[in-house]
């Protein structure tokens, strides 16, 4: 693993002479982490953040400063002035701090792209130290020269207008915050922490950040991880005291959105077994939830596939739910042909928007945990994390982001092709590829506290790489040690 860190043992690399030593004596006290996040409950950075702070409170005297998402994604104009006024104030709080830690999710800072961007600057401008944890890393975007001729000479200027603001923003969020980190760490220190080895490379030469640290989402200690297994049962879910006692549970979890690929697990489901039961743990996002709105439309389309609410007429009929015939019987025929034989609603399960003991809890009961996302550029993803922490078996879509969180946790992950239900009812059918893990996962939170120490304190000299977890406890513990 390419970790680029700091830290100063000149006498464990003799041939290097540009390696200075760390201050003898250690510090009266320990140093002041100023972490900037949201402790929203509908952002996934809040859990994370939690996590985080438990596991650096030996290290730093650490304070969290919450951003107020109410203010900072308001489109209202009085409102925004107001958000302006937040970050400001928490600006001139960060400078009473050794080192500050900004966890970045860009839409936590605003929805318009130059709000987003002046906020940052300040942020990072009035930090001693920094440290920023991408959770995504937007790549600088190529404009589309045609598209956007072809628009401007069919006079579909409203879809141009379009085009150039996504360009522009895109180009402020990648472009703009690599000059911001840039600039700054002409002056001070300035780290950056991503959570793969592909953002590891980008934020290193396309981003020109020249100290950057990677490490997978880590969430939970051994001992917190064996509680939750050893509560972990379903009678926990009244929800599943119907389910008779060999029913095998597949899983998939998180906020109801289209590019979780529900629809894919339940396409698999058609060709499993009937004793198995697909658990759906989540639901709309608050913030998708319209007015008058009678049945959240990515809802409908999860029914369409699983031939819920509908007959063997309805998907006949349908412009777009079966083959191109004309039927002309009425609704009375409809009602004679009775529900549709592939119909599954006996066997998905929607156990809802879950508090996060029982979140985790209903993975460990879970047969198998599936993740049938869609490609959509994200950089990690916490649930996975949890779910591997857990020692749960783990059935993943073939996307960047989890091909890159196996290079952390080696057979570990099953992979099927985006999409492909075949593949995952086979999968799922199958006997599990990999043994159940020993021990906990090579990467943990202990690397991860190693990887913020090396972050975040003070360092001198060039750039070392760690490959093994080990190397970079060892740095990690010394640094602590050392403060």
């Amino acid at each position: 693993m390419a970790m680029f860190a700091f830290r100063s043992p000149a006498a464990l690399y003799p041939d290097r002479v540009d390696l200075e030593p760390l201050a003898a004596a250690p510090p009266s006290r320990k140093e002041t982490l100023a972490i900037v996040s949201t402790s929203s409950k509908l952002c996934g950075i809040a859990a994370y953040t939690a996590a985080l702070r438990r596991q650096l409170d030996g290290a730093f005297d650490i304070t969290v400063f919450d951003l107020n998402q109410y203010l900072l994604r308001n489109p209202n104009r009085r409102v925004r002035k107001l958000a302006d006024r937040h970050v400001k104030s928490i600006c001139r709080a960060l400078r009473q701090f050794d080192v500050v830690n900004l966890q970045l999710e860009h839409g936590t800072l605003g929805r318009q792209g130059a709000d987003i961007y002046r906020r940052f600057c300040w942020l990072t401008d009035a930090a001693p130290r920094l440290s920023v944890t991408f959770h995504t890393l937007p790549m600088p975007p190529a404009f589309d020269a045609t598209g956007f001729a072809k628009a401007l000479v069919t006079l579909k200027f409203k879809a141009a207008a379009r085009m150039q603001a996504e360009f522009r923003r895109t180009h402020l969020l990648s472009h703009g915050i690599a000059r911001q980190l840039r600039r700054a760490q002409t002056y001070k220190q300035v780290s950056a922490i991503v959570h793969n080895r592909r953002d590891l490379h980008d934020a290193r030469y396309l981003y020109g950040v020249r100290q950057v640290f990677d490490h997978p989402l880590s969430y939970l200690a051994a001992s917190e991880a064996e509680a939750i297994r050893s509560g972990a049962a379903r009678p926990r879910f009244a929800m599943l005291d119907g389910l008779p006692a060999d029913a095998v549970l597949i899983g998939v979890f998180g906020f109801l959105n289209e590019y979780k690929g529900i629809e894919t697990a339940i396409e698999a489901l058609q060709y499993l077994p009937k004793n198995h039961h697909l658990l759906i743990f989540g639901g709309v996002h608050p913030q998708e939830i319209a007015p008058r709105q009678p049945r959240h439309p990515y809802i409908t389309s999860l029914f369409g596939h699983a031939y819920m609410d509908t007959t063997l007429y309805d998907r006949l009929s349908a412009p777009h739910g079966g083959p191109p015939l004309v039927v002309t019987a009425d609704r009375g025929l409809g009602e004679l042909l009775g529900s549709h034989p592939r119909d599954l609603s006996a066997r998905i399960h929607f156990m809802g928007a879950l508090a996060e003991a029982d979140f985790l809890s209903g993975m460990t009961i879970c047969d198998a945990v599936v993740f049938p996302y869609l490609e959509v550029g994200q950089s990690s993803s916490g649930p996975i994390s949890q779910a591997l922490e857990l020692g749960c078996r783990i059935i993943a879509s073939r996307t960047h982001t989890f091909l890159e969180f196996a290079e952390y946790h080696k057979n570990a992950i099953e992979f099927f092709d985006i999409g492909n239900h075949l593949e995952l009812a086979e999968r799922l059918a199958a006997r599990p590829q990999f043994s159940p893990r020993r021990g906990f996962p090579e990467f943990n939170i202990e690397t991860n506290k190693a990887t913020y120490l090396l972050a975040n304190s003070k360092f001198t000299g060039a750039p070392l790489s760690f490959d093994e977890p080990q190397s970079l406890l060892k740095a990690g513990r010394r640094l602590s040690v050392e403060g």
